[in-house]
């Protein structure tokens, strides 16, 4: 029965990995963002979420999320389905002609739907994907287990659709070790078309 069972686990996490795929050189997020990556990351599937969701060390230890195209109306983030007695969350909505503040408004609510702590720490005006946009620096402490994050945002808008991207990692170690790679990543962005 042992072997069996873990027969059956080791073809889950088979499974699991096989989709995972390596992301280097040229890409092309959601077809309508082209990126440079010079340290491989892994890309995971989305689960039907707008963004790409990228990681180097795993999902638990650092994200980078890439969001490209988003049309007004459309959600960052899918809401998860909640039962009937539990509170109905926030979902971050972009609209066309949102302010900067409210731009940066989306990516708090987004970190702070499952009830942790989020600050936004700077906001600066910086190119992003060839365009004048936003750079956000913000700290997250996590609900589920205290941990402390950072946090980077890349904002634009072109022609009222978002490109946006974040990356958020435990601070002490994992952020500033590979914030680097994310930057390298994002200041290569470039919009499609």
């Amino acid at each position: 029965m042992k072997k069996f069972v873990l027969l059956l686990l080791v073809a889950i996490l088979a499974g699991c990995a096989s989709s995972v795929v390596k992301i280097e050189g040229d890409h092309l997020v959601q077809q309508r963002l082209n990126v440079k990556v010079s340290d491989a990351w892994n890309k995971f599937p989305s689960g039907g979420q707008p963004f790409e969701l990228w990681t180097q060390e795993g999902l638990t230890l650092d994200q980078l999320r890439i969001w490209a195209g988003i049309k007004s109306g459309q959600s960052l983030v899918m809401a998860s389905t909640a039962s009937s007695d539990q509170k109905a969350q926030r979902v971050p909505t972009y609209t066309a002609g949102m302010a900067p503040d409210q731009l940066v408004n989306l990516l708090e609510i987004m970190y702070s739907a499952d009830g942790s702590l989020v600050s936004m720490d700077k906001v600066e005006p910086a190119p992003f994907a060839g365009e004048k946009g936003l750079r956000i620096e913000f700290s997250i402490t996590r609900k589920s287990d205290d941990v402390q994050l950072r946090g980077v945002g890349w904002m634009a808008v072109r022609n009222n659709e978002l490109f946006a991207a974040s990356f958020v990692a435990p601070r002490l170690a994992f952020f500033p070790r590979l914030l680097p790679r994310a930057e390298r990543v994002m200041q290569s962005a470039r919009i499609a078309g």
